[in-house]
């Protein structure tokens, strides 16, 4: 049986409800990644745009529209459901954000170690 090694990004509660926020790059990971919370519900995307390839927020942990409903590329625009990342709006619908693995245990949000 394989064994998938997991890091502590946060406490559940150290993400704003219905807010998001940025990690990384950090030690033990070689991406920049985001998490959006919704109760304690919480989804972790690469923090890349599928279009450009740039980072998506326009400034730290600003990642999600004036409604907070959907994640937005602060470049050109688009925007990502929060639940699936895939993009409903912009020059890349139809793709998708590139999700990280995770998942909450006891309060903490656990994701994979790279390497």
């Amino acid at each position: 049986m394989s064994v998938t090694a997991r890091a502590a990004l946060c406490r559940l509660e150290e993400i704003e409800e219905g807010g998001a926020r940025e990690f990384g790059p950090e030690p033990g990971r070689f991406l920049s990644m985001f998490a959006v919370r919704r109760g304690d519900t919480v989804v972790v995307y690469e923090k890349c745009c599928p279009h450009l390839g740039v980072p998506l927020n326009w400034a730290p942990d600003r990642f999600l529209d004036a409604r907070r409903r959907h994640i937005l590329c602060g470049t050109h625009g688009a925007l990502f459901r929060v639940e699936d990342g895939v993009c409903v709006r912009g020059p890349c619908v139809g793709a998708a954000l590139t999700p990280v693995p995770h998942r909450v245990e006891n309060g903490v949000v656990l994701v994979a170690q790279e390497g």
